[in-house]
């Protein structure tokens, strides 16, 4: 496969990028980036030059005279009233699977090798850590092969790249997202269509990425994605290689940075970051004493944060590589590989666990304390192995204190309009608390959790006949749950994660009455 051509809309078009993100061609930032030319890039440059400052200059026709605007790809598929929930999902892995083939020359999509499956909606293309919740499905369902060619795209992204990039486009090459090549990996070997052994060289490739900058790196300092504590401890923090606005979301960027009176390359250098953690956006990332009432994302200070549940994934990708070293006969290797991940978990319990609370948080590598916020992303060390018994015993009783809605797992305390906070409730962070609890002996709650999230899923798509991006989890007061909101986009449908957790939950769970939930009306049509 040829090299990709990695520059992003921003660098390709300049000055006409700037305006048409400006002027708002498109309600959505994301529609113009992800465009495809009707020529030669250069040309259509050229051609704006030469055209933007004539008189009755049109910038929205020359838009549409110069690119295309890509729609989802066409689909025979309705959704079918009377169909139970599973066999929907079964049917939508086709919907939502694209080939190699279908990419357009001279846009932003980066080539992969083999087909994959997108989330939906406005998500044309291929994410990171939303495809290992998308591949539990995928496994549930039989489709180990398309599982497969998943796990082979992202190792050749990171053969191609030295890391797995945000998605599928040029604009996300500056950042990765949650590191769960490792967790593909081992979900692939445990399924016996691949040997662990031979993902070696990717998986140690992720790991120098995320570990640059490491070396020779004082006490108190921070470089890239590394951050040295004062006691000389070694942990991870989110970032992205570039300051500017978010080109897939740049008109919003610069309101943001705006409005926020500091430096507008740090707050878009915290607002990448976040996009990078994944949970874009939250008051997990605001300065804190986070106000009731946070509606802004002026504070945010991502880079400032170690966060607890990319270290447990570091350490998850830690103790991967030393295992399977250990397989292929490199001592060397599996030693030092073990001696990092203990040196992690060391410091990931040090400084992120607060036994008063029973809880992991994050923690302000700049102010040197614990952050005070308890979000969803403390079940991530039960999830990547790095908690001890005692940890989820103390943990079980924090987060059905806390953090359990009747409607399944919460994502932070904290109500905001920001989508990663309550009252939304997201698939992947289900599925880390259900496994993490289950496998530290945590039955009960593991349960409670898999059977309440089955049953806000079921509900919604009882109603509307399908599945969404996220849900509004129902509270004690409230009769039922929807779908969720906040956000900078719409709520979308499809959707690739949720499919996929659904889908394992109602294999491991086949006496939960949503095996009995029919949709009695019929959606739009998925893509």
């Amino acid at each position: 496969m040829p090299a990709p051509d990695a520059l992003t809309p921003g660098d390709r078009y300049l000055e006409l990028f700037t305006a048409v993100q400006a002027a708002r061609v498109f309600p959505d930032s994301k529609t113009f980036v992800d465009c495809a030319p009707r020529g030669e890039p250069d040309a259509i440059l050229a051609a704006y030059r030469a055209a933007v400052g004539q008189p009755g200059f049109d910038l929205p026709a020359f838009v549409d005279a110069h690119f295309e605007v890509l729609r989802p790809t066409p689909s025979d598929y309705v959704s079918v009233p009377g169909q139970p929930m599973c066999a929907h999902i079964d049917d939508l892995w086709r919907v939502l699977t694209r080939e190699p083939l279908d990419h357009r020359p001279r846009g932003s999509l980066l080539p992969v090798p083999h087909p994959y499956v997108v989330p939906g909606g406005r998500f044309g293309e291929l994410y990171y850590w939303d495809s290992y919740f998308t591949m539990l499905g995928l496994a549930a369902s039989g489709k180990t092969t398309l599982l497969h060619d998943m796990v082979g795209n992202f190792a050749h992204l990171i053969d191609t790249f030295g890391h797995v990039p945000n998605g599928t486009r040029t604009y996300y090459l500056s950042r990765s997202q949650p590191p769960l090549f490792a967790f593909m990996v081992e979900l692939a070997g445990t399924l016996g269509v691949l040997d662990p052994v031979q993902s070696l060289p990717q998986l140690r490739r992720e790991h120098a990425w995320w570990m640059r900058g490491s070396e020779d790196l004082a006490p108190g300092t921070a470089d890239l994605r590394v951050v040295r504590l004062p006691d000389g401890s070694l942990l991870n923090r989110y970032w992205d290689e570039r300051d500017s606005p978010r080109e897939e979301a740049w008109l919003e960027d610069v309101q943001t940075a705006r409005a926020s009176g500091r430096d507008a390359s740090q707050v878009y250098r915290h607002l990448r970051a976040a996009a990078e953690s994944g949970w874009d956006f939250s008051t997990r990332w605001l300065a804190e004493p986070v106000p009731r009432d946070a509606t802004s994302l002026a504070s945010i200070c991502t880079t400032d944060i170690v966060p607890v549940d990319l270290n447990a994934f570091l350490y998850k990708l830690e103790t991967l590589v030393a295992s399977l070293s250990t397989r292929a006969g490199d001592a060397t290797t599996a030693c030092a590989f073990g001696a990092a991940a203990a040196a992690r978990k060391a410091a990931v319990i040090a400084h992120l666990w607060d036994a008063g609370q029973g809880a992991f948080f994050d923690h302000d590598w700049r102010l040197a304390k614990r952050r005070a916020g308890l979000t969803g992303a403390c079940v991530a060390p039960l999830f990547a192995g790095l908690a001890e018994a005692s940890h989820a015993r103390a943990l079980a009783q924090t987060v059905s204190a806390r953090l359990l809605a009747p409607g399944g797992f919460s994502t932070t305390e904290r109500t905001s309009d920001q989508q990663w906070d309550q009252p939304n409730g997201w698939a992947a962070l289900q599925w880390m608390a259900i496994r993490g609890f289950h496998d530290h002996g945590e039955e009960a709650l593991a349960r409670t959790i898999a059977h309440r999230w089955l049953a806000t899923v079921a509900a919604v798509y009882e109603r509307e006949g399908k599945l969404v991006e996220k849900y509004a989890l129902r509270q004690d007061d409230e009769a039922s749950s929807s779908g969720g909101g906040g956000g900078e986009y719409p709520l979308q449908d499809g959707f690739g994660w949720t499919n996929g957790v659904t889908r394992a939950l109602l294999a491991a769970h086949p006496e939960h009455t949503a095996h009995g939930c029919f949709a009695y009306s019929v959606a739009p049509t998925h893509r």
